[in-house]
C-alpha cells in the first residue's frame, strides 16, 4: 500500500476508540479486513494519532527494536524507479494496542517481552512459509506453461488463498494476544514499573 493511498485510518465507518487510550475490537477488525497487504510505519502511526491517540514512528521503531514487534518487509512499489517501502502486517496495529495496554498495567518492558516471546517464533515462521508458499504459488502462475484462462483461473484462487491465509495468521494472532494478554494481566500485580518510558 502506497503511503499516498487512504488509510485505514481515515475511513469514517471504524467505530471510535475505547477507554485508555485503546483500540475496541471493531476497529482493530476493520482496520485488518482493510489492509490485508500490510501497514506502512506512517500509516501505523495515523491510525492511533487520528483518533487522539499518542503514538510516533520513533515509538514504533523502540517497540521492534525490543522485540515487541515484528520487523517490516521490503516490498517494491509499481513503476519504474520507484524504489520500495517497508510494509508491516495489518495485524501489527493489534499488537501495538495490546502492548499499549499491557504498559497500562503497569507491566515492565521484560514482562510483556517475556509474554510476547512464547509464540512468537513459530507465528513468525508460519506467516513466512505462508508467504513464501504464495509467492511461488504466484511465480508459477506467470511462467510460460499455463494458457491465459488457465492462468486467470489459478490467479483467482492465489487471490483467495491469500485472503484466508491472512484470515489464519490473524486468528492466530489473535488467540496469541488473548493468551498474552491473560498472562499480562496475572502479572500485572506483581510489576514493579511501567513501560511509560517507551512514549
Amino acid at each position: 500500500m502506497d503511503r499516498r493511498s487512504k488509510s485505514p485510518a481515515s475511513e469514517s465507518a471504524i467505530p471510535r476508540s475505547g477507554a485508555g487510550g485503546l483500540l475496541v475490537e471493531d476497529e482493530l477488525g476493520e482496520i485488518e479486513r482493510q489492509a490485508p497487504g500490510g501497514l506502512t510505519s506512517r500509516q501505523i502511526v495515523d491510525v492511533f494519532t487520528s483518533r487522539g491517540l499518542r503514538f510516533s514512528e520513533a515509538t514504533l521503531r523502540k517497540y521492534v527494536q525490543l522485540g515487541l514487534l515484528p520487523r517490516s518487509v521490503r516490498v517494491g512499489r509499481k513503476g519504474k524507479h520507484r524504489g520500495s517501502c517497508g510494509i508491516y502486517p495489518a495485524n501489527i496495529v493489534r499488537r501495538v494496542n495490546q502492548v499499549r495496554a499491557m504498559m497500562a498495567a503497569d507491566l515492565t518492558i521484560e514482562e510483556i517481552q517475556r509474554s510476547f516471546a512464547r509464540f512468537k517464533e513459530e507465528i513468525e515462521r508460519v506467516e513466512k512459509g505462508v508467504r513464501e508458499l504464495i509467492a511461488g504459488f504466484e511465480r508459477e502462475a506467470k511462467g510460460p506453461a499455463l494458457d491465459p484462462d488457465r492462468r486467470a483461473a489459478i490467479e483467482a484462487e492465489i487471490v483467495v488463498a491469500k485472503q484466508a491465509a491472512g484470515e489464519l495468521i490473524r486468528r492466530i494472532t489473535g488467540v496469541e494476544a488473548s493468551l498474552s494478554a491473560r498472562a499480562g494481566a496475572s502479572a500485572a500485580g506483581t510489576a514493579v514499573g511501567g513501560g511509560s518510558e517507551l512514549y
